[in-house]
């Protein structure tokens, strides 16, 4: 007689490798922890008696987060009042740090590290700067390194308003950022 799964163990199966990546775009969404747990768990309740279709699905992650997201836009638009908003881990610049400092070191040297510190407030405050929905999506496509078609279907938005989105935030960065680290004219001197 062949072994027979438990609905439990074929549930676990098809969503267990997807939890990490549910909770981390969470948490991109909430900008807390507390509030990241909450929301996978609902949807991982709210799914379970759904097996049946999750089964037939070719690429659960990108249908998972899709629910997720919904059901994030849902408790969003029910609770207002409520502290769980759309607010990328970067919203307190006390967590941004963190996670700067887990990208890897490309090895530069001390002059391009001194640049490099002299940056890192100037990014964070841009960042921090930017609209929350904004600042998750680039975080989502250039850190998290999301595909745009996952991006697209779990936001309901066309490819190619993703990527004007997508180009627009970087142009708005980059203008600010050379705003914010080129010498004006008045700090500009001729050194005979």
């Amino acid at each position: 007689m062949p072994f027979r799964r438990s609905r439990r163990q074929r549930f676990e199966t098809r969503v267990q490798p997807h939890l990490g990546t549910m909770y981390r775009f969470a948490y991109r969404l909430t900008g807390r922890r507390e509030d990241a747990e909450d929301l996978v768990q609902d949807v991982v309740v709210k799914l379970y008696p759904k097996l049946d279709e999750l089964e037939t699905l070719d690429r659960p992650g990108t249908w998972l987060n899709r629910v997720l997201y919904h059901h994030f836009v849902d408790i969003s638009r029910r609770q207002a009042h409520r502290s769980l908003k759309f607010e990328g881990e970067f919203a307190d610049p006390e967590n941004l740090q963190p996670w700067l400092e887990t990208v890897p070191d490309p090895g530069f040297g001390p002059d391009e590290r001194l640049e490099l510190d002299r940056l890192g407030p100037v990014v964070r405050g841009l960042l921090d700067a930017l609209p929350a929905d904004h600042r998750t999506l680039l975080l989502l496509h250039d850190v998290d390194r999301w595909r745009l078609e996952d991006l697209s279907e779990v936001l309901d938005l066309p490819v190619g308003t993703l990527k004007s989105r997508l180009h627009r935030i970087r142009s708005a960065l980059r203008r600010k950022l050379e705003s914010s680290v080129e010498p004006s004219e008045a700090d500009q001197r001729l050194v005979k």
